[in-house]
């Protein structure tokens, strides 16, 4: 009936594009959409010559070919041999205008990004229970730090009802109180990844005063929550990453801390032991002790000094006083009368030293060394040569 119905050979149907891959053999397939339907379309390489553009998905085409039926799968499908552009598709415009309108409210400004906690204990998680980006992100962040705990809020993320349940996970896991939250999905075609594109999303993840990491779709998805998350990852993996810190380089760092703490601390153990050395030294040479041993060292040096000098002056005394010893010996009566002179007085007890002051008959008193006598003056001879006065008189 298909192939025998001459409008049904060349049609053109309007619409957007979805779901579009190119596959290695050079066919198109992907789905044409507006608000009330869809159709599947495949374009085989043959016909891409006409084909001035490459087909990507949002965009809004015009494909005209034939309808037929695939009968593998029982379903029919628009076989296109020409599609031109018919501009932006509906839901491209919807994301350029709320993408534009938020940007102009600041909601995608640097200043308003939180930082993500290098070290966490809590790990928030907004996604579907199911999927491999719940399973990526577990496995992920286990096996960089196995101490982490993983809150998983599980999530609706494609359909009518996505966009409240993740306005909900966001606002439970910041109500728990987790260190950073991942929202995120994987990969899909921009219908399924649209209620990350919604204004709800965007204002739950703006208002999260938790840092929130936005892992949507593969590296080449953009959404509206990338760029009002305070991170982007290009996926949940990578997502898992930037949240959690790999323990080993934690231990690390800490295993570089302490080896850096104890050379620093061996440092100041030296120079304490050596200021402390110095102040010892230091220390001794102004201590009581040996300031009082060093003054009693030169107590007994001046005390020897002053010996010694007194030795010499005792000795110079000593010498002088035998000289002056032997100058009185010289000098001395006793001497004198020892060498053989005598000492003679009269009977008044006058010292007679001239024989003219004898008389004869007179009584004398003549001292030797050995004792006195008594004599009597028989006669008195003077001697003429001698004068008067000098000399010694001999009796």
């Amino acid at each position: 009936m298909f192939t025998q119905d001459y409008l049904l050979q060349s049609v053109s149907v309007q619409g957007e594009v979805s779901n579009c891959k190119y596959h290695p053999s050079g066919h198109i397939y992907f789905t044409l959409k507006d608000p009330k339907g869809m159709i599947s379309c495949v374009m085989f390489a043959g016909s891409r010559k006409g084909l001035s553009f490459r087909l990507a998905e949002g965009q809004q085409v015009v494909v005209c070919g034939a309808v037929d039926v695939y009968e593998r799968d029982g379903k029919y499908q628009l076989y296109a041999k020409q599609i031109d552009l018919a501009g932006s598709g509906y839901l491209y415009e919807r994301y350029e205008q709320l993408k534009r309108e938020l940007e102009e409210m600041g909601m995608f400004a640097p200043e308003y990004k939180k930082p993500i906690p290098r070290f966490i204990r809590t790990l928030g998680v907004v996604t579907a229970s199911t999927g491999a980006a719940v399973r990526d992100i577990i496995q992920i962040a286990g096996r960089r730090n196995p101490y982490v705990q993983i809150i998983l809020y599980p999530a609706i993320v494609q359909g009518a009802g996505a966009v409240p349940s993740v306005v909900n996970g966001i606002r439970a896991l910041e109500r728990l109180g987790v260190d950073v939250m991942i929202v995120g999905r994987g990969g899909g075609s921009i219908e399924d990844l649209w209620a990350f594109n919604e204004r709800e999303v965007a204002e739950a993840i703006f208002a999260c005063q938790v840092p929130v990491i936005s892992a949507v779709g593969h590296e080449t998805d953009t959404t509206i929550a990338d760029f009002v998350a305070d991170l982007r990852a290009p996926t949940p993996s990578a997502a898992a990453e930037l949240a959690v810190t790999d323990i080993r380089q934690i231990l690390g760092e800490l295993a570089a801390y302490r080896d850096g703490l104890n050379r620093a601390m061996e440092r100041r153990l030296m120079d304490a032991h050596a200021r402390a050395q110095r102040l010892d030294v230091l220390l001794q040479a102004k201590s009581p002790v040996r300031r009082i041993r060093e003054q009693r060292l030169q107590a007994i040096s001046a005390e020897e000094r002053l010996q010694e000098r007194m030795r010499r002056l005792l000795e110079r005394r000593r010498h002088r006083m035998d000289l002056y010893i032997q100058r009185l010996k010289t000098l001395s009566p006793l001497e004198k009368l020892e060498s053989g002179y005598s000492y003679v007085t009269g009977e008044d007890g006058r010292h007679i030293r001239r024989a003219a002051q004898v008389t004869e008959g007179q009584i004398l008193h003549i001292q030797m060394a050995d004792g006195a006598v008594t004599a009597r003056a028989q006669r008195v001879t003077l001697m003429p040569e001698t004068p008067p006065g000098n000399g010694e008189d001999h009796v």
